[in-house]
């Protein structure tokens, strides 16, 4: 009861009442539209200072007043202490501030649940002044997850007036600002970058950057930009994440850009990570791209669409990603692109292969289309990514996806393409080597081996002698781009009798030593497959022109003495295949041919300035032009060209002769006497197989010889006859072709170079290991084993064991 009393007394008279209290009664003015009164406000802040102990007490207090002019609606009142409370943050900074701080967050919580706009404004403005105070000490025991929550749902606003709403949208996104920019630098508050907290952080950011439009047309106003303010919050949040923050931070963007269905069209996705790849630190790039790559194997089975704006989107990551840091993640880009790459054909073939009605076929060419459009997609990152690795690091790129191209001869485990047959093998070929020009494009290799190990070249010249003229396309484009080490590839675009190389300005230095030894190694093979692949009857004039562009190439980077005069073989072997015609080569090919080596022996002549060698092209040419134009390029390749019904071979004027050539080179440093030698291309494993058309034909092309090779026993016994006696007896024949073949193997290993020899014995020399293998294969077994031996009858394993007292072992075995 006395207590009672002594209350009642307090609160009728006023100087019995803590003088705390009494301040802060007296910064609140009778008419609160006359605002803070400012002297006493700085008697106030001048207690509070003096005695910071009561801070916790004033705190309360103003709290305690806030709470019941809100409950009352009195706002004037509210916005002056909430004016009272922001002086008194800025003025003390001692250790007693931690509890008045509680007090101050909880006045704000208190205006943000309020549903006044203004309140609520008013409430986040006061927080991020609290934010930018940076406090002496860190706090344990501080939470802010009401602020994030609340926060993020005011960023979510859906106020009936524009104006207010962009108000509210305004004042959210400020305070998830404050809220970032109090937490991000206290080691304390790390909990900031949990999902939970992410969750609602990025989401409320992106909302209002993908709501652009309707803010454009509010950017003059008094009002900010939503939108610009998000996207200035969100390059900051992105700019303080650390190394383990970067997940956490990434995730909840591709989830967003799920939710509100972005990745068709892919605009804002795309801007999205623009910025996160400009805001993030350079060395943390590989996680967002590996974040790309794992949310692309979650839409694997989603619409060729969404998977296109994935693809888009990392390859706009990647193209930022490859001018800085990209950590270990190279390898896995392209093998996780080369993966969907083989689904997007499975997919495409898989439904064309179900046409069942013509209801569905016009869907099913639109389905076609859309996947057309995520391997395009692939294809670029891919080369684009590759395009903008370091040379080191894009060689190394160059063998993966090599690997990766279904190839004869080598395994192909990760791209199976026995499932997909032809069309979907040709289709994979094409796309990789498609990616592989722009991996090589720009790609400048100091040495030819490095550019060209033979584990690249041996597959790459494999696929140039596919029966599809594309494929042929695509592999002399690769060996241009990595051939061409000083641009000289543009001024020799297109087949045409050159008038005068010298105004090329071609840019050309002296052969290393390196690169001597790279063509002794592999110039034959190089020969090897451009001879072969001339006398392809699907060629068109654009083979011709990139077999053209091949030769002049190898002329200007790697050709010396040596290797001009091997060309000059190729040519004449070229020329003579053309006349002697033992394959019946349509005219057109025929024609094709001869005009390609008119077309590079000019370039080769003025290349060498040797003026009789210049003298006898310029002469044949000039018959040509006269006699016959259709073996030249410029009236070859016209669309309404006359061909002739066969090639008159007794005009020796129409055609480059050896002796001539050889008489116009005997100068120092040819040697001529090779010229005498046909060049002959060696013989490897890939000529005892027919012609391939892909892959997946090989294998079943393998079945087919293996069941065909059977011999019929009707046709062993050979019928003998007095004419067989005859024959068997007469050997004068035999004799003079055997003098004859011995005669040419002398001259040829006298004259031959010694790079076309090896090669000569080295694939006999296969040709006799092969042979040896099989017959150790048929005439040596394992021998028989208690356990049982496998045997295979109509596609299935069976095991027959053999009981010991059966086995026959050696006599010196048993005793």
């Amino acid at each position: 009861m006395p207590n009672q009393i002594y209350y009642q007394l307090c609160g009728c008279c006023g100087p019995l009442r803590p003088r705390y209290k009494r301040l802060v009664d007296n910064i609140f003015p009778e008419d609160p539209k006359d605002g803070l009164v400012k002297s006493d406000m700085e008697k106030l802040t001048f207690y509070a200072v003096s005695a910071p102990e009561k801070l916790d007490r004033i705190g309360a207090y103003l709290a305690e007043r806030l709470s019941r002019d809100v409950v009352r609606h009195r706002y004037g009142y509210v916005v002056i202490a909430m004016e009272a409370l922001d002086q008194l943050l800025m003025a003390c900074h001692s250790q007693s501030i931690k509890p008045f701080v509680e007090s101050f967050l909880h006045m704000v919580a208190k205006l943000l649940e309020s549903r006044e706009p203004d309140l609520q404004v008013l409430g986040t403005n006061s927080f991020v002044k609290f934010a930018n105070i940076e406090e002496d000490t860190p706090s344990y025991h501080r939470r802010y997850d009401f602020f994030v929550s609340q926060f993020s749902a005011m960023c979510h606003s859906t106020h009936e007036d524009p104006e207010t709403c962009s108000r509210i949208r305004v004042a959210g996104i400020k305070g998830l600002q404050g809220v970032v920019r109090k937490t991000v630098n206290d080691e304390l508050q790390a909990i900031i970058w949990e999902p939970q907290h992410m969750d609602k952080l990025i989401p409320s950011m992106l909302f209002n950057m993908q709501d652009n439009e309707d803010s454009e047309s509010r950017r003059d106003k008094e009002y900010e930009n939503p939108a610009s303010l998000a996207e200035s919050c969100f390059r900051e949040l992105l700019g303080r994440a650390a190394y383990g923050n970067m997940n956490n931070a990434v995730h909840p963007v591709l989830v967003h850009l799920d939710n509100h269905r972005l990745w068709d069209p892919n605009d804002f996705a795309v801007s999205c990570f623009r910025i996160i790849m400009y805001s993030i630190q350079a060395q943390h790039s590989h996680h967002v791209i590996q974040q790309v790559l794992s949310h692309l194997d979650t839409h694997s089975k989603n619409t060729p669409r969404v998977r296109a704006g994935i693809v888009q989107v990392l390859l706009e990551t990647v193209a930022i990603a490859a001018k800085g840091s990209i950590g270990p993640t190279v390898l896995e880009v392209f093998n996780t692109l080369l993966k969907h790459l083989r689904m997007s054909v499975d997919f495409e073939l898989g439904d064309g292969s179900r046409r069942n009605s013509a209801s569905s076929l016009s869907s099913t060419r639109t389905k076609e289309s859309e996947e057309r459009i995520v391997q395009n997609a692939i294809i670029q990152t891919i080369g684009f990514f590759g395009g903008n690795l370091p040379d080191y690091q894009r060689a190394e790129v160059m063998m993966f996806i090599m690997g990766k191209v279904p190839v004869y001869g080598t395994p192909c485990h990760t791209l199976d393409t026995v499932k997909i047959g032809h069309q979907g093998t040709k289709r994979i070929q094409a796309m990789l080597l498609s990616s592989l020009i722009m991996v090589t494009s720009g790609f400048k290799c100091k040495t030819m081996c490095a550019g060209l190990p033979v584990a690249f070249l041996e597959p790459l010249c494999s696929i140039s002698l596919m029966e599809d003229s594309e494929l042929r396309q695509l592999v002399l484009e690769i060996l241009h781009n990595i051939i061409d080490r000083h641009d000289n590839r543009a001024k020799l675009r297109g087949i045409r009798i050159i008038p005068n190389v010298a105004a090329l300005k071609i840019k050309r230095e002296k052969i290393s030593k390196q690169d001597v030894v790279f063509m002794k190694k592999h110039g034959q093979q190089l020969y090897r497959h451009i001879y072969l692949g001339c006398k392809e009857e699907d060629n068109v004039e654009k083979n011709f022109e990139l077999l053209f562009t091949a030769l002049a190439l190898i002329t200007i980077e790697l050709a010396n003495e040596e290797v001009m005069i091997d060309l000059i073989r190729l040519s004449i072997a070229l020329q003579d295949m053309v006349l002697a015609n033992e394959e019946n080569m349509p005219m057109f090919i025929r024609c094709g041919i001869m005009a390609l080596v008119a077309a590079y022996l000019n370039f080769l002549s003025q290349m060498i300035a040797n003026p009789p060698f210049c003298q006898h092209v310029s002469k044949v040419i000039e018959m040509r032009n006269l006699d016959a134009p259709y073996l030249l390029p410029e009236h070859v390749f016209r669309e309404k060209c006359v061909l002739p019904d066969a090639l008159d071979r007794d005009d020796v004027g129409l055609y480059f002769q050896t002796a001539d050539l050889a008489e116009a080179l005997s100068v120092p440093g040819y040697n001529v006497e090779r010229l005498a030698v046909p060049y002959i291309p060696q013989v490897t494993e890939e000529d005892r197989l027919p012609r391939r058309k892909s892959f997946v034909d090989t294998i079943s092309l393998q079945v087919d010889i293996l069941s065909n090779s059977l011999p019929d026993q009707s046709q062993l016994a050979e019928e003998i006859t007095f004419e067989t006696l005859k024959k068997a007896i007469d050997t004068t024949g035999l004799e003079e072709q055997e003098r004859e073949r011995r005669r040419q193997v002398m001259e040829k290993f006298q004259k031959a170079p010694f790079e076309e020899i090896a090669a000569h014995c080295e694939s006999k020399a296969n040709m006799l290991h092969d042979r040896l293998a099989q017959i150790f294969e048929l005439t040596i077994r394992p021998p028989p084993s208690p356990s049982g031996t496998v045997t295979v009858t109509s596609g299935h394993a069976q095991y027959q064991s053999v009981p010991v007292y059966e086995m026959k072992f050696p006599d010196l075995c048993v005793y």
